[in-house]
């Protein structure tokens, strides 16, 4: 569902960045969408020993999503269960700090400043296409003190967005999901989800949503949402005689903790533009190949016919030799798009290419026409790990965890 372009925006906002521990590089593609409603947040020094990053799919409008992008992590770092070490339960209550934070007359003013227009009576609010950046500043934000004002009964929006996110403190791994976002692990070239996507057809989230009041039709939450948790989405949060986590739609997060190890190549955090399109083992394939050509991990041997013309890469050094005597450009034989990827060293590289991959040629199958975001997390070997190696090998399948209990 949704309103489509004549032509797709293909334009990409990238970026990348790291530290001593990991580096990681992302883009972002409006494509056939009339909006771009995705954001993100990508932190390398969350503090001094870990790293956050996100994505977030909005649907009814993006400023959820960006609302998320700018004070999710900051919510994180502020909680005391944080500094206790406690980095599920600190997360988990900053899903839940999302919706309090989008309530009433400062709620209001903040997500009125994040888009261009608000409807008072709905609280949806729409603005100008805007092309998302990496979560800004890890400062801490303000006690957020009530405000008086014209909606100071500002119930919050009805307008949502995902939120799939992942923390990383030195050989551990925090992942928190709700909704269709996803993130996958390559270890040893094996794709495991590490993230479950909250459809509403699972069981677990058909049974909250019946008992709550609502009822699913054509794999939508009262014939509208086709996602069962989610931040903001106020109108499905209504039953006051049920917790937060028992919603119709809840922004409660599935908390999956794996302990990282050397067969661990890569993680992916990307929004269901992408897997609409590629399954987690396709994905984690095609990086792989990509990276080989476009990062240089290793020397690229391509034999070209029976006459000994051969490319042999080396990160940013490629020639092209006759017997080693001969030397032609790159750009006469692949064409200046071709040679351009290939010499560039940036994990964003890897990720363009697979927003190019993943478009569609027009809307008339809908797959490969929604906006796409898409992170990718590589770790700098050795991990650091105390583990032993028999307590890797028991770690070789991660597993998808199920919701963390709501602390009261």
């Amino acid at each position: 569902m949704g309103i489509y372009l004549s032509s797709p925006k293909t334009e990409k906002f990238s970026a990348d960045g790291g530290n001593g521990r990991l580096r990681y590089g992302l883009s972002s593609m409006q494509g056939w969408r009339a909006t771009m409603e995705d954001a993100h947040a990508a932190i390398t020094d969350l503090d001094a020993t870990t790293s956050f990053f996100g994505v977030y799919d909005g649907h009814g409008g993006k400023v959820v999503a960006k609302f998320c992008s700018k004070f999710l992590h900051q919510q994180v770092l502020k909680n005391e269960a944080y500094a206790a070490g406690d980095i599920g339960t600190s997360v988990q209550k900053a899903f839940f700090r999302m919706d309090e934070m989008m309530r009433g007359q400062r709620g209001w003013r903040e997500l009125a400043a994040l888009g261009a227009k608000i409807n008072k009576f709905t609280g949806m609010i729409e603005g100008l296409i805007w092309s998302p950046r990496c979560g800004g500043s890890n400062e801490q934000p303000d006690n957020w003190a009530f405000e008086e004002g014209p909606h100071s009964d500002f119930s919050g929006p009805t307008c949502g967005c995902t939120a799939c996110v992942v923390i990383i403190r030195n050989n551990q791994l925090i992942v928190a999901n709700a909704g269709d976002s996803r993130c996958v692990i390559s270890r040893k070239g094996q794709a495991y989800n590490l993230s479950r996507d909250h459809k509403p057809d699972l069981e677990a989230e058909k049974e909250r949503i019946l008992k709550a009041g609502g009822f699913i039709h054509a794999g939508r939450i009262n014939g509208s949402l086709n996602l069962a948790r989610a931040i903001g989405d106020v109108e499905f949060k209504q039953n006051k005689f049920l917790p937060v986590e028992k919603q119709i739609v809840t922004a409660n997060p599935d908390i999956n903790i794996v302990e990282l190890c050397d067969d661990d190549d890569f993680l992916v955090l990307a929004c269901d533009g992408i897997w609409d399109c590629m399954s987690s083992q396709q994905l984690v394939d095609f990086i792989h190949e990509q990276l080989q050509v476009v990062c240089g991990f290793r020397p690229l041997l391509v034999t070209i016919d029976e006459h000994g013309f051969e490319i042999f890469g080396y990160n940013h050094f490629i020639h092209l030799s006759i017997y080693g005597i001969l030397k032609l450009d790159l750009a006469e034989l692949f064409g200046p798009m071709e040679t351009s990827i290939m010499q560039e060293n940036k994990l964003s590289a890897v990720c363009e290419r697979v927003l190019d991959r993943c478009l569609a040629p027009s809307t008339l199958g809908g797959e490969g026409c929604d906006n796409m975001t898409m992170i990718v997390v590589q770790f700098k070997k050795p991990i650091g790990s105390t583990a032993s190696t028999d307590e890797q090998s028991s770690q070789s399948e991660p597993a998808v965890a199920e919701s963390k209990p709501v602390e009261s």
